[in-house]
């Protein structure tokens, strides 16, 4: 999950809640706006949609590769 940055400038940070076990209960994002302590130590981190949805479409392009090494891989596995 990464920090992303609205245009507005509210920041969301991603949160997970965890049982006294360990389990994961779940995920969310909680909302920073500027002004609020964490902020600027988030924002730092953060990027915009925009900035979210390349790197989402270069890694969708760019792991064709990486799936048939994969592939190779796990068919040399089940060969073997």
């Amino acid at each position: 999950m990464y920090v992303i940055r609205l245009a507005d400038g509210t920041v969301r940070v991603p949160q997970s809640l965890a049982s006294e076990d360990g389990r994961l209960i779940g995920n969310a994002y909680a909302e920073l706006r500027p002004g609020d302590p964490d902020y600027e130590r988030w924002l730092a981190e953060s990027l915009t949609e925009e900035e979210l949805e390349t790197r989402r479409e270069r890694w969708r392009a760019e792991n064709d590769d990486m799936e048939r090494e994969f592939l190779a891989f796990k068919a040399q596995q089940d060969d073997g």
